[in-house]
C-alpha cells in the first residue's frame, strides 16, 4: 500500500489526498514554509529566501493595495501558498509542464487549511485575484532585489508595480528560526481579528 500521508513536527499526519483541517496546525505550515526556498534557491544572500517571507511580503502588499481590507482577507493572503509546506514550491514552468494534477493537489490541501482557519474553502474569487496581484508585485520586488532580474526583465514577466505600493519595500532574506516566528505571530495577530 502506497502512503500518501506525510507526518508533521506536531505529530499530525496529513494524508496529502485527503487532508482534513484538524490535522493542520499554523506551526507545522510556518516551520514548512520557512524552509522551502523561493526561486529554487537560485536568491542572493546567506540564508534562502524562504516561502514563509514571501507570503508575509504578500499579505503586506495586499494590505497596501487593499486598504481597509477585512483581516480575513489579510489572512487568506498570508496563506495564499500555505499548501507548499507539503509539497514545496515549484517555478511556473514546472507547474505547467505537471499540469492540473499539481493544481488539484494544492487546491484540496488550500480548502483545507482555509477551514482550519475560519476561511471559506474557497476564497472568493475578486479576493483571490487581488491576492494574485499583490503575489506578482512580492515577484517583481524578489526577482528585482534577490533574484538577479532587471527592472526591464521583471516588468516583462511580472508588470511593473505601483511604485507607491513598493515604497519601502527591502528584502533581505532571513534565517528560517526567525521566520517560522513571525509568520506564526502575524497569523495569530490576524486571526485575533476576526
Amino acid at each position: 500500500m502506497k502512503r500518501a500521508w506525510q507526518r508533521m513536527l506536531s505529530g499530525r499526519r496529513l494524508d496529502l489526498l485527503d487532508p482534513t483541517p484538524m490535522d493542520i496546525e499554523v506551526e507545522d505550515i510556518a516551520h514548512g514554509l520557512a524552509f522551502v526556498a523561493r526561486w529554487n534557491g537560485q536568491t542572493h544572500g546567506d540564508y534562502a529566501y524562504s516561502v514563509a517571507e514571501h507570503s508575509l511580503l504578500v499579505e503586506d502588499l495586499f494590505a497596501r493595495m487593499s486598504p481597509g481590507i477585512a483581516p480575513r482577507w489579510r489572512l487568506a493572503a498570508l496563506l495564499h501558498d500555505a499548501p507548499e509546506y507539503v509539497i514545496g514550491d515549484m517555478i511556473s514552468p514546472v507547474k505547467a509542464a505537471i499540469g492540473p494534477d499539481y493544481g488539484a493537489l494544492d487546491d484540496r490541501l488550500a480548502a483545507a487549511v482555509h477551514l482550519r482557519f475560519g476561511l471559506p474553502a474557497q476564497i472568493p474569487a475578486p479576493v483571490k485575484k487581488q491576492i494574485k496581484k499583490a503575489d506578482r508585485v512580492s515577484a517583481w520586488l524578489e526577482a528585482t532585489q534577490i533574484a538577479g532580474f532587471t527592472a526591464a526583465e521583471a516588468d516583462r514577466f511580472f508588470g511593473k508595480p505601483d511604485p507607491l505600493v513598493i515604497a519601502g519595500c527591502a528584502i533581505r532574506p532571513q534565517p528560517p528560526r526567525a521566520v517560522r516566528a513571525a509568520f506564526v505571530a502575524r497569523h495569530n495577530a490576524l486571526l485575533a481579528q476576526f
